[in-house]
């Protein structure tokens, strides 16, 4: 074998090398699935099953608008991590990108912004 044919497959090797890292890393949730960039900071949550649907138990409501989201994807982790919240049932919308929240309790934006921030998104209004 000559010494090109060993660069290229060194290079080869590296790039698949390179792909795989990403594709775990975005798999495990510490890089964006759409942008790649890294997110060692962001949490991940778990989706939460909403057992109690009736809207009129939830008499506080907000929306916000949410910075970051850029799938599907990014909006089940800003779900979650409202719903994370005790007495919340949220709903987020990928194209507005508003979150919609309905409370058992006292709307605390500083509560919500945290728990968006910790999922690695901005709640901007």
């Amino acid at each position: 074998m000559n010494p090109a044919d060993l660069i290229i497959i060194a290079i080869v090797l590296a790039v698949v090398a390179l792909g795989a890292r990403r594709i775990i890393e975005t798999a495990t949730g510490r890089r964006s699935c759409c942008s790649g960039d890294a997110k060692s900071s962001a949490r991940r949550f778990r989706d939460v099953k909403i057992v109690d649907t009736d809207e009129s138990h939830y008499p506080y409501k907000a929306d916000f608008t949410v910075a970051g989201m850029t799938c599907d994807h990014c909006a089940r982790n800003v779900t979650a991590a409202l719903d994370s919240i005790a007495g919340t049932w949220a709903t987020v919308d990928l194209e507005s990108r508003q979150a919609h929240v309905l409370s058992k309790n006292p709307i605390d934006v500083d509560s919500y912004r945290d728990v968006v921030s910790e999922a690695g998104y901005r709640i901007i209004a």
